[in-house]
Order: structure tokens, then sequence, then C-alpha cells
């Protein structure tokens, strides 16, 4: 497509035009995804599963599980609260959002509310629950400015930053009331 509206455009100049626009594509994704790759490879390099296939180490019971086991290990300085672990899992979640999918984080956000579930004295899924919401409005449209949301700009003719910052507030008051109902009726 981008090679035929060259052509049209102005036949002489197309090619060029069209390396100019595949550089300044690459530049531009790198710049913005730089920042996605070491954040997704510590959620991804913190669950076993993941860590198996990515180290190569044919049993994924005996794989590093790198955030696990910090976590595992630092659990005894955590309070037993449900609230306290609710919210914690929700700031998991929104960090694992930051890779602007808002999906990629959710087995680790499993395995992490499975982990607090017993000592915190709540159902597991509820935790689980909590940490996706947190992923998925963060990740996937609301909070960061690579995700969905450019689309959305783009739609309402207004700036990706300026819409970030607009809905910064509503959204963590929204998810900041949802994980409170969640802990106190589910």
């Amino acid at each position: 497509m981008l090679i035929s509206i060259s052509l049209f455009r102005d036949y002489r100049r197309s090619l060029k035009e069209v390396s100019d626009h595949i550089v300044k594509g690459f530049v531009f994704a790198f710049k913005v995804m730089g920042l996605v790759i070491p954040i997704a490879g510590f959620f991804f390099m913190g669950s076993g599963e993941f860590s198996a296939s990515i180290l190569g180490v044919n049993d994924p019971d005996h794989a590093p599980a790198f955030l696990f086991d910090l976590v595992e290990s630092s659990q005894h300085a955590i309070p037993d609260n449900a609230f306290i672990t609710g919210f914690g899992i929700l700031i998991l979640g929104m960090i694992s959002g930051l890779d602007g999918s808002g999906f990629s984080g959710l087995p680790l956000i499993g395995s992490l509310s499975d982990a607090f579930a017993t000592s915190a004295g709540v159902d597991p899924a509820t935790l689980a629950a909590i940490g996706q919401i947190g992923a998925i409005w963060v990740g996937g449209g609301t909070l960061v400015a690579w995700s969905p949301i450019i689309a959305i700009a783009g739609v309402a003719k207004i700036s990706v930053l300026d819409l970030v910052r607009k809905s910064f507030i509503p959204v963590i008051i929204d998810l900041t009331i949802t994980t409170i109902f969640g802990l106190l009726f589910l």
C-alpha cells in the first residue's frame, strides 16, 4: 500500500519515499518498543514455565522462576493482610501491563495470586482477577501511550499523552474501587 501510494504521488521519487518511510517506521518502533523488551523479558523470566523455554531447560519444574522465587523468599516480610495482598497484586498487574498488550503478564499474575492466596486468606481467583484487571486496563488501552490508546487518540484527534494524562486519575480510582469491592464481596 505504501509503495502504491508513493507511486501515484510521485513515481520518480517513490523508491526514496518508501525507503524513508520504512526507516522512520523502524526508528519509531525501536524508540517506543525499546522500553517494552526489558519489562517483558523480566516478567517472562519470572515464570518457571517461560524461563524453561527461554533458557532451554528440558524440565520446567527445575527451571528458575526468578520473580516467583524472589516473592517466595520475601514472603515472610509481607503481612498476611487481604487488602495489602490485593493491592500488591493489582500493582504487579499494572506493572506487567506496561508492555502495552495487557496480556503478557497474566500467567505470572495467576501464579503469584495462587502463591499469596493461602497466606492472605483470599480466593486465588479473586486475586488473579484483580491482577488481570490492572494489567489489562493499564496495558490494554488506558494508561500506556503505545497501546491501543493511539488509535483512540487518532480518532478523537487529540494528543495521546493528553489522553493518558486525563485518564490516569479516573482509571486509578476505578481500579481502587474494583479491588476493594472484589476483596470485600467476592
